[in-house]
């Protein structure tokens, strides 16, 4: 599975309809409470969690049915509330807070794990800080919604490393590394992305040029394109369309199986997915944007061919694919079972964060083998390839399209580029981005009653 695995859009809850004589009978689809019922009786003390759960299969089962929420208390929010709203952006801010603390990690020497350990407990200790007030009695979760990976040169992205991975990658002086975090508030998501050198800094003086500046340009001009498409009426295969024209202009490859995905509360792999490059051997249905709806751009432009695979490096995160249950047979794994089902139920982890690593590492192969989480596997490229990988947060708000996450790519001045951008992209990047506000008739008049007369 690719950056922001895709969930199969044709699972569907309910059962087929039956025929009495010549009438067709559709029973009532099965709430997404009832599917979860068992959870909640195992697990008494675990309501947060089941909180959690339940409004996750609700949101999917929403997404995959095309019902619309029941107007209840438990109906889902989008971003038309201004608690939401200020809930996605406050996931954004913790997201970009950690970013800048990456950066100033990044250096030759550092180890990727510690790197790795850091970004995490940055969100987690900001999320500390904020919505520590309980809401009908409970705590209002929040913390890690993606865990923190640095994804070195040839290597795309997912690379999580475990205190037990010997010897630990060490960071030299010009590696290309790739930061990946993500955090949520009360089941919001935000999650970023971002690409930089290490060591010495490009400068006006001593410009970074050549294929790494391309691919640079590349990933961050697709990355506005998408977010200058992403209005309500315009599909997904517009943007993937206008993403494969940039890699084309800047003679670079799209990576293929990276996907951007529509989030909902808890969902960080919606059903509504943008693929960033269309091969014969993966496709989606085409879907349009529409308003308060909010997106993840993943960005992953190659030198290469765009075709990442997996190596020799470990699987360290996974989810819990909450449409699958089994009975496990090893005690291992059970424990690990359990263990993900009260803390992660919904969000992408990594082993590093269970109680027991070396235990975990035994119990996600028979999780694995029946299907019960979803692996994010660590993909590479050829060895002399460089990878330049951009993500953002997007709100689709009646303004226009709105980034809450991620932080400026690079200086132009610092990084050349002799290619040239086509007329349809020139066309795209000059749209505007908001939509300007209309002054009133009244505040015209006291404005031209203002000034004064020639």
């Amino acid at each position: 599975q690719h950056p922001g695995g895709q969930r199969d859009p044709s699972r569907q809850s309910g059962s087929p309809g039956r025929s009495i004589g010549s009438q067709l009978v559709v029973p009532k689809p099965r709430r997404p409470d009832a599917e979860i019922a068992p959870y909640k009786q195992r697990n008494p003390n675990h309501s947060l969690k089941f909180n959690c759960r339940a409004a996750f299969l609700r949101a999917m089962h929403d997404d995959s049915s095309g019902n619309v929420a029941e107007a209840d208390s438990d109906a889902e929010l989008d971003i038309s509330n201004s608690n939401v709203c200020t809930k996605y952006r406050e996931a954004g801010k913790i997201v970009n807070l950690a970013l800048h603390g990456l950066i100033i990690q990044v250096k030759p020497g550092a180890k990727v794990l510690d790197i790795c350990k850091f970004g995490d407990t940055v969100i987690a200790q900001k999320c500390g800080t904020i919505y520590q007030k309980k809401v009908k009695g409970k705590a209002i979760e929040k913390g890690v919604a993606f865990p923190t990976c640095v994804s070195v040169n040839e290597c795309v992205c997912h690379n999580s490393p475990l205190e037990s991975d010997a010897p630990g990658e060490i960071l030299s002086s010009g590696d290309l590394v790739k930061l990946d975090v993500g955090c949520y508030v009360d089941g919001y998501i935000a999650v970023a992305a971002h690409t930089m050198i290490c060591g010495e800094q490009p400068s006006p003086d001593k410009p970074l040029c050549g294929r790494q500046a391309d691919v640079l340009h590349a990933a961050h001009i697709a990355g506005e394109v998408a977010l200058k498409l992403l209005r309500p009426g315009n599909t997904n295969s517009q943007v993937t369309k206008a993403i494969s024209q940039v890699a084309k202009d800047f003679d670079v490859n799209a990576c293929s199986g990276v996907l951007s995905h529509r989030m909902k509360r808890f969902v960080i792999d919606g059903n509504k997915v943008i693929l960033l490059r269309e091969d014969t051997d993966q496709k989606v249905e085409d879907s349009s944007f529409e308003l308060n709806e909010v997106y993840s751009i993943d960005i992953a432009m190659s030198t290469g061919d765009g075709k990442p695979k997996e190596m020799a490096s470990r699987t360290t995160i996974y989810k819990r694919s909450v449409d699958k249950n089994y009975m496990l047979k090893m005690r291992s794994s059970r424990t690990l079972f359990n263990e993900i089902n009260a803390k992660f139920p919904a969000l992408p982890f990594t082993l590093r964060s269970l109680d027991d690593e070396r235990q975990a590492r035994m119990g996600v192969v028979e999780c694995l083998k029946h299907e019960l989480v979803h692996p994010y596997p660590v993909l590479f490229e050829k060895k002399s390839d460089y990878i330049a990988h951009f993500k953002f947060t997007v709100l689709i708000l009646p303004s226009g399209p709105t980034r809450i996450s991620g932080i400026k790519p690079f200086d132009a001045s610092t990084v050349k580029t002799e290619k040239l951008l086509s007329d349809d992209i020139n066309t795209i990047m000059s749209l505007a981005s908001k939509k300007k506000k209309k002054k009133s008739k009244k505040k015209e008049q006291e404005k031209n009653s203002a000034e004064p007369a020639c």
